[in-house]
């Protein structure tokens, strides 16, 4: 009976080594933070709505213009092409197509596909101009809230260069080195990041002198390993939110530019050229100037409202 007893206790009962692995290991299930994220962030079914809008703009200011380019000069010599409505161009061409859905423009070229070709350039640029100003913006301003000698410094260059007007520096830079596509690119960004930098010098601020950062610093750990691991981590919401407004930031920025005419060259597509050449035919041929307003506004938004709700989804308050 003894036997037996002990054979039961030895299948409920098993003994184990002292492990000292085994015994820190963690049987709760795997966290990831940014699994986390797009969970919350998908929640909301109208960032699926936009984010699908979005990818179909993108495939068609991209994929488009390789099978169709744009050719704003094509009926320049036949002066019938000339402000055509979408049902006039498509009946002088031979019957429906989406070159024609827009009608024309005032030399005859299709205003479709000046859109979507303007709209890769402006997309192009954004997303150019703000991963410039974020990474510089990001890392110098880390650097600029943790490093007091760097700060003393960088507040007289901020101070000297953030009271000339953002819009004049632009203008007159474009004058000076051109009006290209990557001239307009280094205009936008050679002061573009300073204003990002002095946004995260004082975040950096706020938490560089929490216990645990000063606890790394007594323990000599280097400046740019508690830059990367003790502060931007942190940071995270508070760089998804500032993306958020510089992506539509640029856009919004080439089309007034363009449309004042100080922005990219006549040779290079742009939804604010579009908007400022049919400016003029805003009365007698409104399917010039409210398709490429509509594009310019629809991104703009679409974008805003994305990076906002990205980075609501990417505070980890919302996660608890």
């Amino acid at each position: 009976m003894s036997n037996i007893q002990t054979q039961k206790d030895s299948k409920l009962f098993t003994f184990i080594d002292n492990n000292a692995i085994q015994s820190e290991r963690i049987t709760a299930p795997r966290y990831s933070y940014w699994a986390s994220v797009f969970r919350v962030f998908f929640r909301k079914k109208i960032n699926i709505v936009l984010l699908i809008v979005f990818v179909l703009i993108i495939a068609g200011s991209f994929i488009i213009p390789i099978f169709a380019p744009y050719a704003p000069y094509e009926n320049v010599t036949d002066a019938k092409t000339y402000n055509l409505s979408p049902a006039a161009a498509m009946s002088y061409f031979g019957g429906f197509s989406f070159k024609w859905i827009f009608g024309t423009g005032g030399q005859g070229n299709s205003i479709f596909y000046g859109i979507v070709s303007s709209a890769r350039t402006s997309l192009m640029l954004a997303v150019i101009c703000a991963a410039i100003n974020m990474t510089i913006g990001i890392i110098l301003g880390a650097v600029w809230g943790y490093s007091k000698k760097f700060d003393a410094v960088m507040l007289v260059v901020y101070n000297i260069i953030a009271n000339v007007p953002y819009i004049l520096l632009i203008s007159v830079l474009v004058y000076i080195i051109g009006s290209g596509f990557w001239p307009f690119v280094f205009a936008l960004t050679v002061t573009g990041w300073l204003g990002i930098a002095y946004f995260f010098r004082t975040q950096v601020l706020i938490i560089r002198d929490r216990e645990y950062s000063l606890a790394s610093r007594c323990l000599g750990t280097p400046i740019p390993r508690m830059i990367s691991k003790n502060i931007l981590p942190f940071l995270t919401s508070v760089i998804v939110t500032l993306l958020a407004t510089e992506l539509p930031h640029y856009i919004s920025m080439e089309v007034f530019l363009s449309y004042i005419g100080v922005g990219l060259s006549a040779d290079v597509p742009s939804l604010g050229r579009m908007i400022q050449e049919a400016q003029s035919a805003f009365i007698t041929y409104p399917w010039e100037f409210w398709p490429p307003v509509a594009i310019a506004s629809a991104i703009t938004i679409i974008l805003y409202v994305l990076g906002q709700n990205l980075a609501d989804a990417s505070d980890p308050r919302t996660h608890m």
